[in-house]
């Protein structure tokens, strides 16, 4: 039977898979690192801290009056910015349905339009054919009616002759 193998011994650091025991001076010098390294990682934390902190009292020095009072009013903005958006939803709501009733007479002027131009301007054919006739003139001052006005048609330049020559 093999011999136990002590903890102390030195056959048993050489042995593979085989548990180091730590000394004392192994755990002094662990937690030795971890206070180092609890210290350094605090130290940074209080300098972010400190650098944060003076960024912000440097910025809340540094903003004018009129900036804090629009930063204090920034809540009730918004309220009634929110309020402002929910009635124009409503009102374009609205706009959208008297829209759609309209939308029947809107396409019956667009029928009716192009029909009215065209009797407009038979009426204004008529009263030009009316008022080239002989007489027409004259029964009108006599009787009060007055044909409106026609653009006379703009006279032809004057013709240059031709100079003979001798």
């Amino acid at each position: 039977m093999p011999d136990p193998v002590q903890p102390g011994d030195k056959r048993s650091a050489n042995r593979p898979g085989a548990r180091r025991v730590p000394t004392p001076a192994d755990v002094l010098a662990a937690a030795q690192s971890a206070v180092d390294a609890a210290q350094s990682a605090a130290g940074q934390a209080l300098e972010a801290a400190q650098l944060t902190a003076g960024q912000a009292f440097d910025t809340a020095v540094r903003l004018p009056p009129a900036s804090a009072q629009l930063a204090a009013q920034l809540p009730d903005l918004l309220d009634n910015l929110s309020t402002a958006i929910d009635r124009l939803n409503a009102t374009a709501d609205r706009l959208d349905r008297t829209l759609a009733l309209a939308d029947p007479a809107f396409a019956a002027y667009d029928r009716l339009l192009p029909r009215l131009e065209a009797l407009i301007a038979l009426g204004e054919d008529l009263f030009g054919a009316l008022a080239r006739l002989p007489g027409v003139g004259r029964l009108g001052r006599i009787t009060g009616i007055v044909a409106p006005d026609l653009p006379e048609p703009e006279p032809d330049p004057p013709r240059k002759r031709p100079r003979r020559k001798p």
